[in-house]
């Protein structure tokens, strides 16, 4: 099975992340995609304090009525710091047959040469790196200048294609960018939020008065 990796903390999932990937799902070919939060992500903290359990029944929420989308734990059961090469290793040793594409956005992937043995990555999996609308460049300018010679590039295919026989692809979102804090500081003010989360995720949200303490002060 093709199977996409979608990490993040989600903190809360909005609808920009269903956007990114319903569109690797179709430009990529896959199967799946399972929707991975982040225990606790190496590169920030996590807002406000929400616990993985929140921020995984809210996935588990907002894909609910997507057949090809898997909400997954697999990090949260881990636990300790969510370094991606860790979980692809995992994901490989445990689903020795499926095949694996890690989603990233085109900002993590300008910085993936300050992650942990991320050298390691690109020969465990492919990776899909989601563009905003309107970007032009191309991946070989993002590429860590430590592996580029482990590569070549298909301006045609919109792909690099590695010695590993793993690829690194452009997926071009036809969506406007959602950002989370956005949607945090909206909830704390009291502003609508309808329009960028699903109304799964925002009943859950009331439910349980997540993000509310950000209006303290």
């Amino acid at each position: 099975m093709r199977i996409g990796i979608l990490g993040g903390t989600f903190n809360p999932i909005h609808n920009g992340h269903l956007h990114i990937a319903s569109e690797v799902l179709q430009t990529c070919t896959l199967d799946q995609i399972w929707f991975m939060p982040a225990c606790f992500p190496p590169h920030k903290d996590l807002a406000d304090a929400v616990s993985f359990a929140d921020r995984f029944a809210m996935v588990k929420a907002a894909i609910e009525s997507f057949p090809h989308f898997v909400a997954c734990d697999l990090e949260g059961r881990r636990g300790g710091r969510s370094f991606s090469v860790k979980t692809l290793e995992e994901l490989r040793h445990i689903y020795p047959s499926d095949e694996f594409t890690f989603i990233m956005g085109l900002d993590s992937f300008a910085e993936i040469g300050t992650w942990k043995s991320y050298d390691q990555l690109f020969d465990l999996c492919h990776i899909a790196v989601a563009a905003r609308p309107g970007f032009e460049g191309s991946l070989e300018q993002l590429l860590p200048v430590a592996v580029t010679d482990r590569f070549c590039y298909d301006a045609d295919a919109l792909k690099l294609s590695g010695k590993s026989g793993f690829s690194v692809q452009l997926v071009r979102q036809t969506a406007a960018d959602i950002s989370s804090t956005e949607i945090r500081n909206r909830l704390a003010s009291g502003e609508p939020v309808i329009e960028l989360i699903s109304a799964r995720v925002a009943e859950y949200i009331y439910q349980h008065q997540l993000y509310r303490q950000l209006a303290v002060g």
